[in-house]
C-alpha cells in the first residue's frame, strides 16, 4: 500500500474506489496512530486536551466529539501546535529503537529529521487577520506533493502536458500547491510568480512562447489576463484546462472564462475549481464533468486528511448530503498540525460518498458552493438595518451578470460618520456590448431582486480602474467586497 515514491506515508493504494465503510475505518486507524504516535507526546497544545483514553474510543465519526475543535482565534501563539519532539523524547520511542537496530544510527537520525525538521513556511493570506504561519517538514512536502499529484490525476491533465502557475509567489498554499503538483506528477510546470513577480504583460508573453496546455492560477487574474490577451487578438488555441483555487468561481465566472477561451481559439477547455486552505496543508479538486464545466464536487483524498461537516449550531455532524461547516483533520501531517479545524466555511451540498457522476470515483467529496460566515456583515441601511446581508449571494449574483466585466464593493458610513448609516457602493467596468446605463439600471434590479435594497451608488468606470481598484498582479487576493467602516461598527 506504500509507493516506492512516498515510503513513510500511509496510503490507501485504492484511495479512490472505496466504500465508505472501508475508508472511515482506516481514517480513523490513522487518525489514533497520529494522536498517540506524534500529537500528545510532541504538541504543547494537544498534549494537555486530548485524553489517551479518549483516543482509543475513536472507531467511528460518531465517536470524533471526543476531540476538540481547534477555532482561528486558537492560533494566536501557532507555535504550540508545532511538533518539536526532544531528542530524548524521540529515543524513548519503541519505533525510533527498532529502526536504529535495524537501520543504524545515521540513518534513523535522518529519517527523523525529515520527518519533523520544519523545512518550509507558509501563512494565511490575513485579510481580515494577522496571518498565521504554519510550519511543514520534508514528511509534509511529501504529501504536498502526492496531494498534487492526484490534483493532476483527477483533473485528467497528462505528464506530457505544459502547465503554468500563475498564482502570485508567495507563502501562501496555492503557490505551494501548485509548484509540487508538477514535481508529484512529473510534469513540467513554469511558476511565473503571478503578477506581482513579473507583471501581467510579461506573463501574457510567456503564455504565448510557452503555449500551455493548462493555466493553475487566482480566478479574477486568469480572469484579467484572459481578457486583455482577447482585448489584444491572442491566439491560445492550445488550452485544455483552467485550474483555480484561492477563491470561489461562481457558475458566471465559469463562464464568461469558457468563453473568452472561445475567443482566444480553445474550443476544447474545462474549468475547474480547487478548494484548500493553510490549515489542512493541501488542496482538492474538482474533476473536469461531463460538460467540461466543472461543478463536480471537491475530490477528497481520505488517507491524508479526514473532512467532517458539522451543524455549526449543535457542533454535531451532520447526515451525508446535508449542508454545514467544513471541519478538517490532517491525518498524517507534522510541522505544524491542527485537530478538527473549524474552517468557518459552510457547503451546501455536504460531503458525500457516493460515486462521482462523471469521473466514477468513491472517495468522499465536498459538493455544492462554498461560502465564509464572515462574509456576511451586519449592515444599518434604512429597512434592513442592523439585517445580517450575505455578500457571499451578492458576489454570485454580480458574477453572473453577462454585460458585467468586473467589479467591487465598497462599505463605508455615509459622510464617513462612524454613527451614520451605512451605505452599499459598487464599481463596476462594463462588456463591450453593454452601455453604461443598461449596465447601471441591470445592477440595480438584480440588487432588489436578490437583496431588496439598491445600492447608495453605482459608479460605472473603466477596465483599467477596476484593476487597479482590485489590485490585479499586486495583492496576494483581490478584494470584491471592501468594508471602509470604523472596525467596531457592524
Amino acid at each position: 500500500m506504500k509507493p516506492a515514491a512516498y515510503p513513510n506515508l500511509h496510503l490507501f493504494q485504492d484511495w479512490d474506489r472505496l466504500d465508505k465503510k472501508s475508508i472511515v475505518e482506516r481514517q480513523m486507524l490513522l487518525l489514533r496512530n497520529l494522536l498517540l504516535g506524534s500529537v500528545i507526546p510532541f504538541s504543547n497544545y494537544y498534549s494537555h486536551r486530548i485524553r489517551r483514553n479518549d483516543v482509543y474510543s475513536l472507531r467511528s465519526l460518531e465517536d470524533m466529539n471526543v476531540l476538540p475543535f481547534t477555532r482561528k482565534r486558537d492560533l494566536e501563539d501557532v507555535r504550540q501546535f508545532v511538533l518539536q519532539p526532544t531528542q530524548a523524547q524521540l529515543a524513548r520511542r519503541p519505533s525510533t529503537i527498532i529502526k536504529a537496530l535495524t537501520r543504524g544510527p545515521s540513518a534513523t537520525k535522518a529519517k527523523l529529521a525529515h520527518e519533523y525538521r520544519p523545512v518550509l513556511m507558509t501563512s494565511t493570506t490575513g485579510r481580515s487577520a494577522q496571518p498565521v504561519p504554519f510550519v511543514y517538514s520534508a514528511h509534509d512536502l511529501d504529501i504536498l506533493s502526492l496531494a498534487g499529484a492526484r490534483m493532476m490525476r483527477v483533473c485528467e491533465t497528462q505528464q506530457s502536458w505544459r502547465h503554468m502557475n500563475l498564482f502570485p509567489y508567495a507563502p501562501h498554499l496555492a503557490f505551494w500547491q501548485a509548484h509540487h503538483a508538477g514535481i508529484g506528477f512529473d510534469a513540467f510546470m513554469l511558476s511565473t510568480g503571478g503578477g506581482k513577480a513579473i507583471g501581467t504583460d510579461k506573463n501574457l508573453q510567456m503564455i504565448d512562447k510557452v503555449q500551455p496546455d493548462a493555466l493553475i492560477g487566482m480566478p479574477t487574474f486568469i480572469y484579467h489576463v484572459l481578457h486583455q490577451a482577447v482585448s489584444e487578438g491572442r491566439s491560445w488555441t492550445n488550452v485544455k484546462r483552467l485550474v483555480l483555487g484561492g477563491e470561489k468561481v461562481p457558475p458566471g465566472m465559469r463562464r464568461k472564462l469558457l468563453e473568452m477561451l472561445r475567443i482566444l481559439g480553445s474550443d476544447a477547455c474545462s474549468v475547474m475549481a480547487t478548494y484548500g486552505l493553510t490549515e489542512a496543508k493541501m488542496a482538492w479538486p474538482e474533476c473536469p464533468g461531463a460538460d467540461g464545466r466543472g461543478g463536480t464536487g471537491y475530490h477528497l483524498s481520505p488517507d491524508l486528511a479526514l473532512v467532517e461537516v458539522i451543524d455549526p449550531e449543535t457542533d454535531l455532524v451532520v447526515e451525508d448530503g446535508c449542508p454545514g461547516e467544513i471541519v478538517v483533520t490532517p491525518l498524517q501531517a507534522r510541522g505544524t498540525v491542527v485537530i478538527r479545524y473549524r474552517t468557518g466555511d459552510i457547503i451546501d451540498g455536504g460531503l458525500t460518498y457516493e460515486p462521482c457522476p462523471y469521473c466514477g470515483r468513491t472517495c468522499p467529496r465536498l459538493v455544492g458552493s462554498i461560502s465564509r460566515v464572515s462574509n456576511q456583515k451586519r449592515l444599518h441601511i434604512d429597512k434592513i438595518k442592523g439585517t445580517l446581508v450575505d455578500f457571499n449571494q451578492m458576489e454570485v449574483m454580480l458574477d453572473d451578470l453577462s454585460g458585467l466585466d468586473a467589479w467591487q464593493i465598497e462599505l463605508r458610513k455615509e459622510n464617513d460618520d462612524p454613527l451614520a448609516r451605512d451605505e452599499v457602493h459598487v464599481y463596476a467596468a462594463p462588456a463591450s456590448d453593454m452601455s453604461e446605463g443598461d449596465l447601471t439600471m441591470l445592477i440595480g434590479k438584480r440588487f432588489r431582486e436578490i437583496t431588496e435594497f439598491t445600492p447608495n451608488g453605482i459608479h460605472i468606470t473603466t477596465m483599467e480602474d477596476m484593476r487597479s481598484r482590485l489590485g490585479v498582479g499586486e495583492v496576494l487576493k483581490e478584494e470584491k467586497v471592501v468594508d471602509l467602516r470604523k472596525k467596531n461598527d457592524g
